[in-house]
């Protein structure tokens, strides 16, 4: 096709509008006639756009402009249900999605999603709700669009604000020796040992939820964490794997609460070969809103802040094995928390180790205890 000059181009077309203005076509590399964007004011602008066109397609560099023009929430929905995730990853995903990303991406392209429109809607999210959720709503966003880039859906990734899925989440509170046994107190036998697995195993509540009596070692005093069981949004609970491979592990605990381990079986646990160890009143496997609901009365009733969740119990361990004399990696056998960098630099620590933890541990809260009995008798005297 000749144009506007009277030769004939190497490449695409241009043709005058009856506007006056230029119009320009190229053929991509599938062979398909893809007119610009735009129409120009001269055929020079027109022929100069060409030879962009051309040069990407020679170095590679060209990418269908139609592709982005697909619409972002059914891809991230796909993206989600192709990523085989575990079923509270999934729920989170979805929860974030709803209530974050798609009110305001919803009805765009994914090649309509630029850079200061990511920035506009991070900031009013930020006004709206906590930063640590922001953060998890913007590295979704940043690993959706991330496979899209990756699928050359879009040229380039918009998500390039510097630290926006960083999260800095509060210090974790840690409660004294005390405080754990006014509140373990106040939760009731029934709930007694769970408090304290959590302090002083410690194990995480959705691994305490997966415990069974055959995990219950009574001549070594622990307990063996074999696998997990959260409970999702709906009131169901989704047994699977522990959080990494290191979750799975023996916990030692320490010898005073050898009582307590042997107790809670013959009163409490699920009273058959394969039972829970821990359930409600009536049989069944504890609620987290049931449970939830003891947790804060109890909280108040040992004079913990309203901040301090049964999570923070954990902390409360961590510190006691420090202070215990347990090296970091003991620290982390104890809890089940994994680190490549971590398990190249700190030494192994076997089952004798985490008994010299445990026992440490035993005898920093006797102690503690009975200073605390030495001042309240002072104080009767």
């Amino acid at each position: 096709m000749a144009n506007s000059k009277g030769r004939r181009r190497r490449f695409g077309a241009i043709r005058k509008l009856p506007s006056g203005r230029f119009q320009a076509r190229y053929p991509g590399p599938d062979g398909v006639m893809r007119p610009a964007p735009e129409t120009f004011a001269t055929s020079g602008d027109a022929d100069d756009w060409l030879a962009e066109k051309q040069t990407e397609i020679n170095k590679g560099d060209w990418r269908d402009p139609d592709a982005g023009a697909v619409n972002f929430a059914e891809y991230a929905i796909q993206w989600v249900e192709e990523r085989g995730l575990e079923e509270t990853t999934e729920e989170l995903y979805r929860r974030l999605l709803r209530l974050h990303i798609l009110p305001t991406f919803e009805e765009m392209d994914l090649d309509e999603i630029t850079p200061p429109r990511v920035r506009t809607w991070r900031t009013a999210r930020l006004k709206a709700t906590g930063a640590t959720t922001v953060a998890k709503a913007y590295r979704l966003l940043k690993a959706i669009m991330g496979t899209a880039e990756d699928d050359e859906l879009i040229r380039r990734n918009p998500c390039r604000i510097k630290g926006a899925g960083k999260e800095s989440p509060a210090e974790r509170q840690t409660a004294t020796v005390d405080q754990v046994d006014a509140v373990a107190k106040a939760m009731g036998p029934r709930w007694r040992l769970m408090v304290y697995i959590a302090a002083y195993g410690p194990a995480r509540p959705e691994e305490q939820a997966g415990l069974r009596r055959p995990d219950v070692d009574l001549a070594n005093c622990g307990v063996w964490v074999r696998r997990a069981e959260p409970e999702l949004n709906t009131g169901r609970r989704a047994p699977g794997e522990t959080k990494s491979e290191a979750g799975k592990r023996f916990i030692v605990l320490p010898r005073f609460m050898a009582g307590d381990l042997k107790l809670h079986m013959y009163l409490y646990a699920e009273q058959k070969p394969d039972g829970l160890l821990f359930v409600g009143e009536r049989g069944a496997p504890f609620r987290r809103t049931t449970f939830g609901r003891k947790w804060k009365k109890a909280r108040k009733a040992a004079g913990l802040p309203d901040t301090f969740t049964f999570y923070d119990l954990r902390h409360t361990g961590h510190t006691l094995s420090t202070q215990s004399g347990a090296t970091l990696k003991d620290t982390m056998v104890r809890a089940g928390q994994s680190s490549e960098k971590a398990a190249m630099i700190y030494q192994h620590s076997n089952l004798d180790r985490q008994r010299e933890v445990a026992a440490g541990i035993d005898a920093r809260v006797q102690a503690l205890r009975g200073k605390a009995s030495g001042t309240d008798l002072a104080r009767e005297q």
